[in-house]
């Protein structure tokens, strides 16, 4: 499953993470849970598991998402955060039961109210959105330097001054990019 959403990292922030469900937003768009079973499924991977999803809870869910993304954005910039993307984060955490349990191992992880309840799930992702967005955590909110991603994402780089929401991706596309481009510039390459 981990293949199929390849925006998650270990260690990574769920709330932005999630926000990596639609991808190149300013290019030609990437829904990564078009289907209420690929909700479920990006939920099970990020450690939130449920055992169905209804179209009615997806739309939920991209409303958080995009919720998430336009609040994240607006601070990573230094705007006033959305009042539509403060409702859409205090309703879906509000709606949320779910419970921090420790594990034997000392991690945390979610014990949602019950197994099929993705209303839970959202609640958990809104938390660590208001956390982040809270000032919570140790980070900063950044967008991508892809002009056709320009993801949310909690940078915690010690220099705080990371550029790209995943280096496999917009960050190798970008450098293989001025790569090309230095290359096209060099005397004698216009055959290759």
């Amino acid at each position: 499953m981990r293949a199929e959403f390849p925006e998650f990292r270990l260690g990574s922030v769920l709330a932005t993470s999630f926000t990596g469900t639609l991808s190149e937003r300013h290019g030609n768009a990437v829904e990564r849970i078009p289907t209420p079973q690929r909700l479920a499924d990006w939920l099970a991977v990020n450690g939130l598991p449920v055992d169905s999803c209804t179209a009615a809870q997806l739309d939920l869910a991209r409303e958080l998402r995009e919720a998430i993304h336009a609040a994240a954005t607006a601070a990573a910039i230094g705007d006033a955060l959305p009042a539509s993307a403060v409702h859409v984060l205090n309703d879906r955490s509000a709606d949320g039961r779910a419970a921090a349990i420790l594990t034997p191992e000392g991690t945390r992880q979610w014990r949602l109210s019950s197994a099929s309840r993705v209303e839970d799930a959202l609640g958990v992702i809104a938390a660590d959105a208001i956390g982040i967005l809270a000032g919570e955590r140790d980070g900063k909110l950044a967008l991508c330097a892809s002009p056709t991603c320009r993801a949310a994402f909690f940078d915690t780089s010690q220099s705080r001054t990371r550029k790209w929401c995943d280096m496999n991706t917009c960050g190798n596309r970008q450098k293989k990019a001025r790569f090309n481009a230095n290359q096209r510039k060099k005397p004698g390459s216009e055959g290759n």
